[in-house]
């Protein structure tokens, strides 16, 4: 793939998707990307997009097994057609590769407020399409067969940085749910609508 605008719309700013050897991407990057070894996805151009297009349409304009790891923030949730993407991942990442998502917890209150936000995140999402050693409740796949195995859940409590004695209080409430997962599991199913948990971060890999 050559600099300039492809098909779909993509505009690879730099040649970024045509280097040789396997890539690391960081999708809805935003103005900053996870390190200057990612290339930088997002709809927005700005100062850390290396390639401007619906992370989509850049997926299925890769080879197959082309990607070694993949991190995003905040991006899954604005994304409308979540198993489209999770298959796109599971065929560009090679065999080993990761996959590191950050999304907002259901409970967050200021996931409602942002218009943009398509699904809610909980601690089993990823249980739906991936294998999971992790956790203990059991959910279904609804005949998927998964690529990808869940690694680690962690449920991240912090509060506004403006607010910083809620801040500080949210992350020691976050180091006692994180020392288990029935821990986890047990705040999720009792304690979610009363102390509100800001993000989930979950890290998988591509098992065959």
């Amino acid at each position: 793939m050559s600099p300039g605008r492809q098909a779909g719309g993509i505009i690879d700013k730099g040649g970024a998707l045509a280097v040789e050897g396997p890539l690391k991407l960081d999708l809805g990057c935003g103005t900053s990307k996870r390190g200057p070894d990612f290339v930088g996805v997002d709809v927005l151009d700005g100062p850390g997009v290396d390639v401007v297009g619906d992370a989509l349409d850049v997926l299925r304009a890769l080879e197959d097994e082309r990607v070694v790891e993949v991190y995003s923030a905040h991006f899954f949730e604005h994304v409308d057609d979540l198993s489209a993407l999770i298959d796109e991942l599971e065929r560009v990442l090679v065999v080993g590769g990761r996959l590191h998502v950050i999304v907002p917890h259901f409970s967050n209150p200021y996931y409602y407020s942002d218009p943009t936000h398509r699904r809610p995140f909980g601690l089993y999402t990823f249980s739906y399409f991936a294998d999971d050693p992790v956790l203990r409740r059991r959910v279904p796949t609804y005949g998927r067969d998964p690529r990808l195995r869940l690694q680690a859940a962690r449920l991240v409590f912090r509060s506004a940085i403006e607010f910083r004695a809620r801040y500080r209080a949210k992350a020691a409430l976050g180091w006692l749910v994180n020392r288990s997962v029935w821990a986890q599991e047990f705040y999720e199913e009792n304690l979610a609508g009363i102390v509100p948990c800001y993000e989930l971060d979950f890290e998988l890999v591509k098992v065959r």
